[in-house]
C-alpha cells in the first residue's frame, strides 16, 4: 500500500510541519479551505476512525486544541471548524485519518452544503435504528 501520509511520516514526501511527536503529526493542508487550514493525524496508519482503538482515537482528538489554539493565535482567525471524513462518500481523500482544523473568519464567511430538514417521526425512528446498534455493540 502505498499513503501519502505515511510517505510523509516517514520522511519520503515532504510537508510543512507545524507539530510533531512519538505518536502524532500535524501538518499544513496542501489545499486549504482557508488561510491556516492544517492537518492533525497519528503515525500509525489506519484508513477510517472506526477502524481504531479508542484510546488512539483520544490520543488524536487530545492534540487538536493545542494546534487550533496555535493556528488561531498566528492566523488571526475568529473561529475554527474540526472535520473528520470517513471513506470516499464523506469526501476523505487521502485514507489516512487525520482531523481537520479549518479556521474561520468573519469577513470570509462560513460555507457549508445545504442542510435537509427531517421531520420528528423520521428523527425519532432513525435515533431508535442508531440506538439499538449501540446497545448491540
Amino acid at each position: 500500500m502505498d499513503c501519502l501520509f505515511c510517505n510523509v511520516v516517514q520522511g519520503k514526501q515532504s510537508a510543512h510541519v507545524i507539530y510533531e511527536d512519538k505518536t502524532h503529526l500535524a501538518i499544513m493542508d496542501k489545499y486549504p479551505i482557508q488561510y491556516g487550514h492544517a492537518l492533525v493525524m497519528p503515525k500509525e496508519h489506519h484508513e477510517r476512525i472506526i477502524d481504531m482503538p479508542i484510546e488512539d482515537v483520544s490520543a488524536l482528538f487530545s492534540r487538536v486544541p493545542l494546534v487550533a489554539r496555535s493556528i488561531l493565535a498566528a492566523t488571526g482567525a475568529d473561529g475554527f471548524n474540526i472535520g473528520q471524513n470517513n471513506g470516499r462518500a464523506a469526501n476523505q481523500i487521502i485514507p489516512h485519518v487525520h482531523v481537520h482544523i479549518i479556521p474561520r473568519y468573519i469577513d470570509t464567511g462560513n460555507p457549508w452544503t445545504k442542510r435537509m430538514i427531517a421531520t420528528d417521526t423520521e428523527l425519532k425512528e432513525l435515533a431508535l435504528k442508531i440506538k439499538n446498534f449501540i446497545k448491540s455493540g
